[in-house]
């Protein structure tokens, strides 16, 4: 598995930790970061494995001095990215949402240029503080019926997603708190839900103790969830539910083969 990072890296210190003590069934074959600073990358190394950055902030830079035509990848066609994405309204103008996808596909071409040197079976997102555009995800889930690419929310989606689930359940005043791991879609935070684990939040407890909290349960459950699609047994499908007025809306969900 890959494993792409943007801070700390302490999720990625589980799944290393639960890899070493062969509690999962799974190797690390790189990390990798859009931030060439993070931590994460530091503790990588210090388990000798093969690191790599792509720096997005720099890259996005040096693409308003010039033609930005010029740098997307030859198979990058915004137009139907556009269509399929759940990321950003599509009244915001053409213009403005050609730019954003393009130069996103900038920075993701450069990071599957680094990740063609080492051939994986998932990625795994821990704390990975970018949202991948469908130019990337198409590019390693070459098989539409089964994702490859997975990450963990500090939120009980489809509740809260986003870049602060713990502070926006906190703030909201929820009696309870969680976090997910879903395979990666579309849209942001949106994709098939593997699993969740939930604690109580009591009136006494500060936003810091609440995050504390929900780390500790992300540390167990996502290399649970690893070890689930390492043992072959995620299946996602499509269902059909039926509303109260009797109109029907088709869903994606993970199903655990026993």
């Amino acid at each position: 598995m890959g494993v792409l990072v943007s801070g700390g890296g302490s999720n990625l210190q589980a799944i290393i930790d639960a890899s070493a003590s062969n509690r999962i069934d799974a190797e690390i074959a790189f990390v990798g970061s859009d931030n060439p600073e993070a931590y994460g990358l530091t503790r990588a190394r210090k388990h000798g494995i093969r690191t790599f950055a792509v720096d997005y902030k720099k890259i996005l830079q040096e693409l308003r001095k010039g033609r930005l035509e010029d740098q997307v990848p030859e198979d990058f066609d915004w137009e139907s990215l556009v269509a399929k994405q759940g990321l950003r309204d599509t009244a915001s103008g053409r213009k403005e949402l050609k730019r954003y996808f393009s130069s996103r596909a900038v920075c993701e071409a450069a990071l599957l240029r680094e990740m063609e040197a080492c051939p994986f079976d998932l990625l795994a997102l821990a704390g990975f503080m970018r949202v991948l555009t469908p130019y990337f995800i198409d590019h390693v889930n070459v098989d539409p019926t089964r994702p490859r690419i997975m990450n963990i929310h500090p939120a009980l989606l489809p509740a809260f997603p986003g870049n602060d689930g713990y502070g926006d359940t906190f703030r909201y005043g929820c009696k309870v708190g969680g976090c997910t791991v879903h395979f990666v879609d579309y849209g942001e935070d949106t994709g098939p839900i593997i699993g969740q684990k939930a604690f109580e939040i009591e009136p006494h407890e500060s936003l810091d103790e609440v995050r504390a909290e929900g780390l500790k349960l992300e540390w167990e459950l996502y290399p649970e969830c690893i070890q689930l699609f390492a043992e072959d047994r995620l299946r996602v499908v499509t269902r059909v539910s039926t509303l109260k007025d009797d109109s029907e809306f088709m869903r994606k969900v993970v199903e655990i083969a026993r």
